[in-house]
């Protein structure tokens, strides 16, 4: 085949016509088995389409063919990577660069691999070698940033973020961790005026208009909107449990461990519900109880990965609260994991969840601790509500739920600190 035909195919395969691609590919490589490129561009292309066995055999095969074939070993990567197979992933990627030492892509995608086994250093390493040797690589300033502000050297966050803005102007993940960065530097006058800066460019991003109170005080929602839940979630849907157990996350354990002492072992029939069930982090120690299990979630990327794990009954895109308001002496169980942060008021969702709830039904939900001088709830400088322990009491008992027990909890570190929280517990009254 000429050269001309792998150039058709892969405009083809940029322009998202991947069947005539693929057959061309294919085409190709009926005369030439032998042709590196073209097994690795169709390997990429299986993967696209969700043959992943297919796509690595492929790039394996150019590989076998020319083992010095950079590209094709970033590639290999990346498709290991969103496997989870993480040590094969990161293997790849060093060969890449071993190859090719000014393999930008990959040097970018070591640190990303290095930062989520808490290699911070290496990691560093990484994304300095990536700008270096392409000043405009903007994941690789993006990635930069996000590492520094983890370590807290803000100085290097923000100067990585402004790099990544002035490489595209209006970026809405720039932004956002330009001004989180500026917040905890404690300029925040300067973070205040990051996010008037993003509003300008996008009046209607609910990201900026929500952390923008949450940074100033002022005009704070009485609930995260559901466009900033679904936002932040849907792009942290890929590595929120990787990020979370680095984190040391513990609502799912606590619930799980409330559950086994205040739930008789013989409760295996049950109907439950999971308020926010993200990933299905709390799927496995409620299936055992479960006759039935529905996980509720605002998130579709969420639910994917929640999905993936082929252990719920029924997953639900929708806003919880309204969707409980909907449901009647549905479930003897309904259990929210870290959730509820999202929300100030809880009168709506706890109202639900008490309609929702047949007679002698139990809900048990996690929330963040406010300080002792707040009297009902606050919305802080992370975007999450911290609630007092008495008016989760308050609007429990407004909802007709009897309190079962409020226990004093650490759900995470964060930055190296206790965030503290509350187990709360309820039970819908057995009487008609």
């Amino acid at each position: 085949m000429r050269r001309v035909d792998v150039d058709k195919a892969l405009a083809l395969h940029r322009a998202g016509r991947l069947d005539e691609a693929r057959r061309l590919y294919e085409q190709i490589l009926a005369a030439d088995h032998r042709n590196a490129p073209v097994w690795h561009f169709l390997g990429v292309l299986q993967h696209q389409t969700g043959n992943t066995d297919a796509g690595v055999e492929s790039i394996t095969r150019a590989l076998d063919l020319d083992p010095r074939y950079a590209d094709a070993w970033n590639n290999l990567g990346n498709i290991q990577r969103e496997a989870s197979q993480y040590d094969a992933a990161l293997q790849a990627y060093q060969r890449a660069v071993e190859i090719a030492p000014r393999h930008a892509d990959a040097w970018n995608n070591i640190g990303v691999m290095r930062s989520g086994r808490g290699e911070y250093e290496e990691a560093q390493h990484a994304y300095d070698r990536a700008v270096e040797t392409d000043p405009k690589h903007l994941a690789a300033w993006q990635n930069r940033g996000n590492l520094a502000a983890r370590v807290d050297e803000f100085e290097t966050s923000i100067a990585s973020y402004r790099r990544a803005l002035e490489l595209r102007p209006g970026d809405s993940r720039a932004y956002d961790g330009l001004s989180r960065a500026l917040y905890r530097a404690g300029k925040i006058d300067e973070a205040v005026a990051v996010y008037n800066e993003w509003l300008a460019v996008d009046p209607e991003n609910a990201v900026a208009r929500h952390m923008l109170a949450a940074c100033t005080g002022a005009a704070a929602p009485v609930r995260a909107s559901d466009n900033f839940v679904r936002g932040i979630f849907d792009a942290f849907a890929g590595s929120f449990d990787r990020v979370l157990d680095q984190i040391g996350y513990q609502a799912p354990a606590l619930i799980a461990e409330f559950l086994d002492r205040m739930v008789p072992a013989t409760d295996v029939n049950l109907a439950i519900a999971d308020a926010g069930c993200g990933t299905g982090l709390c799927a496995d120690f409620l299936r055992r109880r479960a006759l039935r299990l529905v996980g509720v979630d605002l998130s579709a990327g969420m639910l994917a990965r929640a999905r993936a794990r082929k252990v719920y009954d029924e997953l639900i895109e929708s806003e919880l609260a309204a969707w409980l308001s909907g449901r009647s002496e549905e479930f003897d169980l309904i259990v929210s994991a870290d959730t509820l942060c999202y929300f100030g008021a809880l009168d709506q969702a706890l109202a639900g969840a008490a309609r929702a709830l047949r007679p002698g039904g139990r809900v048990v939900f996690t929330v963040e601790r406010a300080a002792d001088d707040v009297p009902e709830y606050h919305l802080d400088s992370t975007g999450r509500y911290t609630h007092a322990e008495n008016y989760v009491r308050q609007v429990l008992a407004a909802s007709g739920l009897d309190s079962i027990a409020n226990e004093h909890v650490v759900i995470r570190q964060e930055r190296e600190k206790e965030v503290q929280g509350l187990l709360a517990s309820a039970r819908r009254s057995r009487a008609s």
